[in-house]
């Protein structure tokens, strides 16, 4: 059966909602139609455009600047603080509203949704295209703001479908649709691109993703190793990863870390990263589980959450394997934008393992899980601070 997936995000969220509570609330004009931004605390250093609105882009504005220099470009800019109780309550709304169509709904990010329409033809027909125009007006008709729909026959179409022409408007990326509107595309468009990645594809010459769908499969993975397979099947329009509803990711093993400040350094985040896989494979390992789907969730600084899975053939309990995927979908997904939070999930768990292993091309790896289960031991004794990986096959002592 063909999938239909849907993809919702809300246009200029946070001064959309912010606009909407305004206007509940007496302010008499919206926001949206006059030059606004949404910025920190200049007092506190926090003085960063988060958002502007379309009148505001018109005088140059653009996100992540200061308000110093926005001021420079429009002396009469008004000026909201963000406000995160406001953007989960329509966040929430936003969920329980789509919930109604369908109970296999994946929150992406505070302000975007994905949904598995699959199945659902004898409730809605096969008129995927008008039922998405209605859940569209009916958003802006209740609650006041707008959403972009994209629909495609997995997540990576209907997310790139909702990213064309904006705002207010519901677009299609099946797969007879591929090359005449995604292949055009700049290849840093691509889902799930990091900028360094696109970076260097462009200095190979791949600057749209039809160069990118072209590219000799050796050439990829020469520059790219794994992630190189990953690219070529995405600029191809192919992604088989699931929709996760709330009901499967309460079926899971996660962790996630506030920072103490917004992280840039690749380096400090991979340690985040390691120190974080430790502690869920320990937990996996404890339950005697192994997983075989795995995922990174990230806020930026401008508190826009991500994330981003794998699912493997081969279920594993191992913090080496785990950790190698995890760096992969960082490097992969990751736009080098200033990180607030971060953390690791582990899903589709299964108490069976059905990895087969081979006496000639396995000896480090077995080496490696008896080194796991000694380390686990040793925590369970000692407690988590007692011992570390220091390597693929070293144990230091803290």
């Amino acid at each position: 059966m063909t999938r239909i997936i849907f993809h919702i995000d809300v246009n200029n969220a946070f001064l959309s909602w912010t606009a909407v509570n305004l206007l509940e609330n007496g302010y008499k004009k919206d926001i949206r139609k006059i030059p606004a931004v949404i910025a920190g605390d200049e007092k506190l250093r926090h003085g960063i455009v988060l958002a502007k609105s379309p009148v505001a882009k018109k005088y140059g504005i653009v996100t992540a600047e200061t308000l110093y220099s926005a001021r420079k470009k429009c002396k009469w800019i008004e000026v909201f603080p963000p406000n995160h109780t406001i953007y989960m309550e329509q966040s929430k709304k936003l969920y329980n509203y789509l919930a109604t169509y369908t109970p296999d709904i994946e929150q992406y990010s505070v302000d975007e949704c994905f949904l598995d329409m699959t199945g659902t033809t004898l409730l809605y027909g096969t008129d995927y295209v008008k039922l998405a125009h209605k859940m569209k007006d009916e958003i802006k008709e209740k609650f006041g703001f707008t959403v972009n729909v994209g629909i495609g026959e997995n997540k990576l179409c209907a997310k790139m479908a909702s990213d064309f022409e904006k705002p207010d408007k519901v677009h299609t990326l099946f797969m007879n649709e591929i090359e005449t509107k995604m292949w055009p595309l700049p290849v840093s468009d691509l889902f799930m691109l990091g900028r360094s990645s696109a970076r260097k594809l462009e200095s190979l010459g791949i600057r749209t993703i039809g160069d990118l769908a072209k590219c000799p499969k050796q050439l990829l993975v020469k520059h790219f190793k794994k992630q190189g397979e990953y690219f070529l099947e995405a600029s191809r329009g192919i992604d088989n990863s699931k929709v996760v509803s709330k009901r499967e990711k309460n079926k899971c093993i996660s962790i996630s870390k506030t920072l103490p400040y917004d992280y840039t350094k690749k380096e400090e985040l991979e340690k985040i990263l390691f120190d974080e896989v430790e502690s869920v494979t320990f937990e996996l390992r404890r339950k005697k589980l192994y997983a075989k789907t795995v995922a990174i969730t990230y806020r930026n600084f401008l508190f826009k959450n991500y994330s981003h899975q794998m699912t493997i053939d081969n279920p594993t309990s191992s913090t080496n394997d785990i950790y190698n995927l995890v760096i992969t979908l960082f490097e992969r997904s990751w736009k080098e934008d200033p990180i607030r939070n971060i953390g690791v999930r582990l899903a589709d768990l299964t108490s069976e393992r059905k990895e087969q292993m081979s006496i000639f091309d396995n000896t480090e790896k077995v080496e490696t899980n008896k080194m796991e289960e000694v380390m686990d031991d040793i925590i369970s004794r000692f407690g988590r601070d007692s011992v570390r990986f220091a390597s693929k096959s070293k144990i230091t002592r803290r």
